[in-house]
């Protein structure tokens, strides 16, 4: 029995480009041989489709690309995910399923039990969890389980579910367990995967096919890392990372047609080269997937605006990404220096605007109303409006999507302008804490120097007043950095915070920062996702609230 296991990156509702990339390795899969070809959960529309569920069109066609690729299943197997219609009046109207096709037609149909309804998940918001008695299907007297995704996922001890998938499937003694999955990345997520695939295979003493998602979907990043476990627990294989693979592997011995990664992979996928992989495919996707071509961003000479310069190239080329300088009265000479050292490093077309001249016309329209109140953060905003006025100028009459910049420290603590700074298309280093900036640098610089040493020796500053410093407004990113991921990833609270030795005021201002930040938040562009706990969908917090105000 051998197994194909295609890991493709899909686009959202795109069926003619879905199916047609799906047929086309199913004819790679008759090639190999392989006897059955597998492919990821709701492959068919791609993953999240969100409200596009809602519409009967989108339902239909769903089920027209199954028919199509069913006609093609002829001495070849594929399990492939796609919704499915539930046929009672009660419930939700869909489910989310895998088909099993053969002999030109569907043979079966399996539904997902544990519909996930965390971080980002809402699939209970359009799905009807599987309540029926499992069943498994026999294919060249092979006795397949077929799974999807979560329902692999109720291993612990402590149990997020009542119902357990694979006690039950384990009942009707399977040869084999294949999940079609959609799991999102972050970089804990592949330990994470890994065990409970491991988990499941030694608890049960089977082989488990383990096929995921690749690519971007706005935020939403899929890492692939498609795996194969044999019965001992132990990994066989696993497919590669921010990459579209394809694998055929033989059930009888686990002998597979391909290179040998697995050790390799773990020994090198650090958490920051996980993320910095991540990061350029989100914004080769983002851009990809929208037919976008070209990215304009502000290069300032600090280290986010200069991390961002050189994921961006490394995702669309040097001669797709424009660096706009827009120096202030307030700017340093080193910073103008650090930038343009950079753009040149990287090949990428650079442009000065000095935005003394703009700023000053604000002030004077401005003037008779502002009379001679000193100047304060109204004229450190203006500055960063303008150059936001500049760069969306500059985005709207060229065509360029413009980047975000800002970090997750500054989202958190609203340290950043509205329509200013917080403006952009995609917010590539939203979920990045400033301390992780400085990782992904030193990353980027471990061959040869790349950024400009001065842009992380410097201390940071948004330059927007004389001699201004980070530090002035906020705690050291050192200390500041390891409040907000225990308050936004471990959802730990003050009281909490201040037993494990945080100073109780340097806690209480942060915490109040963060809580009445969240408006900023809402207005800001999507953000990669790379941590366990992103602003965006995965973290809902309301506008106007009381607690830690």
């Amino acid at each position: 029995m051998r197994i194909a296991l295609a890991q493709l990156n899909y686009l959202i509702g795109d069926f003619e480009g879905n199916v047609s990339r799906i047929r086309s390795y199913i004819h790679k899969a008759k090639e190999m041989p392989a006897d059955v070809v597998i492919f990821s959960e709701l492959a068919i529309c791609g993953y999240p489709p969100r409200d596009f569920l809602e519409f009967d069109d989108f339902i239909t066609k769903c089920h027209s690309g199954i028919l199509s690729i069913a006609e093609e299943c002829h001495d070849i197997v594929v399990i492939i995910g796609a919704p499915s219609v539930n046929p009672s009046d009660k419930g939700k109207p869909l489910y989310n399923s895998a088909y099993f096709l053969a002999e030109g037609k569907v043979q079966a149909v399996f539904h997902k039990t544990l519909l996930p309804n965390y971080d980002v998940f809402d699939e209970y918001r359009y799905f009807e969890p599987n309540r029926r008695p499992y069943a498994v299907i026999e294919y060249k007297k092979y006795k397949f389980a077929v799974t999807i995704c979560e329902d692999l996922w109720n291993i612990s001890d402590d149990s997020l579910y009542v119902r357990d998938p694979m006690n039950e499937l384990s009942q009707l003694n399977p040869d084999v367990v294949v999940n079609i999955a959609a799991s999102p990345f972050h970089y804990d997520q592949p330990k994470l995967r890994k065990d409970v695939l491991t988990r499941n295979a030694k608890k049960y003493h089977l082989p488990f096919f383990y096929l995921n998602h690749i690519g971007g979907q706005t935020e939403l990043l899929f890492d692939g890392g498609s795996m194969v476990i044999d019965p001992e627990g132990n990994v066989f294989d696993v497919m590669n990372y921010f990459e579209e693979d394809f694998r055929v592997y033989n059930l009888n011995d686990f002998n597979y047609q391909g290179k040998k990664v697995y050790q390799e992979k773990e020994k090198t996928q650090s958490k920051i080269e996980l993320i910095h992989d991540a990061l350029v495919m989100g914004i080769r996707d983002y851009f990809g997937k929208m037919e976008l071509k070209t990215a304009i961003l502000g290069l300032s000479g600090g280290i986010d605006s200069a991390v961002t310069l050189v994921l961006a190239t490394k995702a669309l080329g040097s001669e797709n990404v424009r660096a706009i300088l827009l120096p202030s009265r307030f700017s340093s000479e080193h910073s103008k220096l650090d930038a343009i050292e950079l753009s040149d490093r990287l090949n990428v077309k650079h442009d000065i605007i000095e935005i003394d001249e703009a700023y000053a016309a604000f002030k004077d329209l401005l003037k008779p109303y502002f009379k001679d109140l000193p100047f304060n953060l109204a004229e450190e905003n203006m500055q960063a409006r303008a150059r936001a006025v500049i760069l969306m100028a500059l985005s709207n009459k060229f065509g360029y999507i413009l980047l975000n910049t800002s970090n997750k420290s500054e989202a958190a603590v609203g340290y950043g302008t509205m329509y200013g700074d917080m403006c952009g298309g995609i917010s590539v280093l939203g979920d990045v804490y400033k301390t992780e900036v400085y990782e992904l640098a030193a990353f980027i610089n471990r061959k040869k120097e790349i950024i400009p040493q001065n842009s992380i020796d410097k201390p940071p500053s948004a330059e927007l007043r004389p001699n201004q410093k980070d530090s002035d407004s906020l705690p050291e990113y050192s200390i500041l950095d390891k409040i907000l991921y225990e308050y936004i990833e471990l959802r730990k609270g003050p009281n909490e915070l201040i037993k494990e030795g945080f100073d109780k005021e340097i806690v209480k201002r942060v915490l109040k920062l963060v809580n009445t930040s969240e408006y900023k938040r809402y207005q800001t562009p999507p953000i990669l996702r790379v941590s366990p706990k992103a602003f965006g969908t995965g973290r809902r917090m309301p506008i106007v609230g009381k607690y830690l105000s």
